[in-house]
């Protein structure tokens, strides 16, 4: 009972200071001290600490150079405050993940958990550092250039900016796998004798690289867009400029917290065979 009270304690002040400062929505909060109470409660601190790291840096990239980002920002489908989709996109898997290795404890449910942190992260840190780049991003299906904002759109500065979000990634899920007296039950290998950093860095950045990129793959070839009858914009958006938009491409039910959604289990996958 201790540990769901100091998750739910612990989850609910992280949320209220998003909350505070518009990272989240009020939605996106209540689905945050869901999502993080049980992470705690039922994964411990490896599980909880590692979902915080991406939740932490990802809310500093996100206010980081807002005013710059705004004017890219307003194609996409969602922007700004996380809703409680977004958060679900970002971290349902992970739970389903947790609560899995809870009743059928595994290494393997895991190194799953360490790909999709490391496909949310890197994909976050690629659009947020990404949309700052002074070079226009390129189509990852042609290679042509694309306007910023674009589904399926990558640049030098966003592969590098996931590069480093999945080693964030990576480093942290070991420092808290080391620290934690659980820490046998977290093993990337059922054989290891020991936690080495390297197999966590490198299974990190091949999932979440690989996450990431599958996330630009999906947005390129896809999810849906419209076009806005107004201004004349490709946007994620049914409504845009006060009118609504007009379907152009894409499944109409794969939307941008879909995409997230499959490209960080893609992600969970790799890890999972790599682990």
């Amino acid at each position: 009972m201790m540990d769901w009270i100091l998750g739910l304690i612990g989850s609910a002040c992280i949320a209220l200071l998003a909350y505070w400062k518009r990272s989240l929505s009020q939605s996106g909060a209540l689905a945050a001290v869901g999502v993080g109470t049980v992470l705690y409660a039922w994964g411990s601190l490896p599980w909880f600490g590692t979902l915080l790291a991406f939740f932490i840096s990802s809310s500093i990239l996100s206010k980081w150079k807002q005013k710059a980002k705004e004017v890219h920002e307003n194609v996409y489908e969602k922007s700004g405050k996380r809703d409680a989709g977004q958060v679900l996109a970002n971290g349902g898997a992970a739970l389903c993940l947790c609560i899995a290795h809870h009743f059928f404890p595994h290494h393997g449910w895991w190194a799953a958990f360490l790909g999709i942190m490391a496909s949310v992260n890197a994909d976050t840190w690629a659009t947020e550092i990404g949309g700052l780049s002074t070079k226009s991003p390129r189509s990852i299906l042609t290679g042509k250039k694309v306007p910023p904002g674009t589904s399926g759109g990558v640049t030098p500065l966003g592969l590098l900016a996931a590069l480093c979000g999945s080693l964030l990634i990576g480093a942290c899920a070991w420092l808290f796998v080391s620290v934690s007296p659980e820490e046998a039950n977290t093993r990337l290998s059922s054989g290891a004798t020991g936690v080495g950093w390297i197999p966590y860095l490198f299974t990190a950045t091949v999932a979440g690289v690989t996450g990431a990129l599958a996330d630009s793959l999906l947005g390129a070839r896809l999810q849906v867009m419209y076009r806005c009858s107004v201004c004349g914009k490709d946007v994620e958006r049914i409504l845009h400029c006060g009118k609504p938009t007009v379907w152009i491409r894409g499944v109409r039910w794969m939307n941008n917290d879909m995409v997230n959604f499959l490209s960080s289990l893609l992600g969970g996958l790799v890890a999972l065979w790599l682990g």
